[in-house]
């Protein structure tokens, strides 16, 4: 069932909060629509807001639904001196929010890096899990052990780079959107402006705008990605699982297996979009979404 314009409409607008989880504190938005609980997690670089089109949808169908902004992005805290970014903080960001925001069973959506971190946490039978949904977000490419020598010297290399780098704003809105379009060259205008404005704060000394994410976000991770690992996760994941991928969205080569790896899965793909399901398909992502709640109510 479609929600119209009214019904839209007529969803509060979003409620801004402050969560204090594992030691950060953490930018949420709440639209209440009053039912079920929805957390919706973004991906790499991008940020809570930007779910508004998809989280009013679900609101408008009568759940109340919140969306955070993980660490080091949108308006959370960046980690401290010394610290760096990796999926086992992720997921234990997201155990104690979901501690500190609900209460019942909840329906889990993650985009790409959030819907691995999302897997991850689903993978450890936590209990609090209703469904989950993983939009472009099944992980990303497997490493081989051989490489991991490589990535830790980049990560030496990368991280030294990005601390003794100067910020360099950017003049205007504008200016961001053009940058953004660089990854996202449909990026709509009125969507575009209003990422660009969430996304940004003013730069140096009040001029222009720079990006909100920490600038340790573009080094590369020491980590590599290990599939079996991976996998085990996967295999104990005791929810129905919806796994959503954009026709032209980001693949990996053993995708079928990693699928085939969750013991309660189906797979949707949307049609004439890319990775960014949720910028670009607000409206069919949040059907597809509110059938998955629906059918394990």
């Amino acid at each position: 069932m479609r929600v119209g314009a009214s019904e839209i409409e007529r969803v509060v607008e979003p409620v801004e909060s402050r969560v204090r989880a594992n030691g950060l504190s953490h930018h949420v938005l709440t639209w209440d629509g009053g039912g079920p609980p929805v957390l919706l997690c973004h991906g790499f670089l991008d940020l809570a807001w930007s779910w508004d089109s998809v989280a009013r949808r679900l609101a408008a169908h009568g759940y109340r639904v919140h969306a955070f902004d993980w660490r080091g992005h949108g308006e959370t805290e960046w980690i401290g001196p010394g610290g760096y970014y990796h999926f086992p903080d992720y997921a234990l960001d997201l155990s104690e929010l979901i501690g500190a925001l609900i209460s019942d069973p909840l329906h889990l959506v993650g985009h790409s890096m959030g819907g691995t971190a999302c897997s991850l946490y689903a993978g450890t039978g936590p209990g609090t899990l209703r469904s989950l949904s993983l939009v472009e977000g099944i992980g990303p490419p497997a490493h081989a052990p051989a490489v991991a020598p490589d990535r830790f010297g980049a990560f030496l290399r990368t991280v030294g780079r990005v601390r003794g780098r100067e910020t360099r704003a950017m003049p205007d809105v504008d200016a961001v959107l053009r940058r953004m379009r660089v990854q996202n060259p449909k990026l709509p205008d009125d969507l575009g402006r209003f990422l660009a404005e969430k996304g940004t704060k003013p730069g140096p000394g009040g001029e222009g705008r720079v990006f909100t994410f920490d600038p340790l976000h573009q080094t590369t991770s020491p980590t590599a990605f290990n599939l079996e690992t991976y996998l085990a996760f996967l295999d104990r994941i005791e929810v129905p699982t919806l796994i959503v991928g954009g026709e032209h969205g980001f693949r990996v080569e053993d995708e079928a297996l990693r699928r085939s790896r969750i013991p309660d899965q189906r797979l949707v793909e949307m049609p004439g979009v890319g990775h960014m399901v949720h910028w670009l398909a607000p409206e069919a992502l949040a059907e597809v979404l509110w059938t998955h709640f629906e059918a394990t109510a």
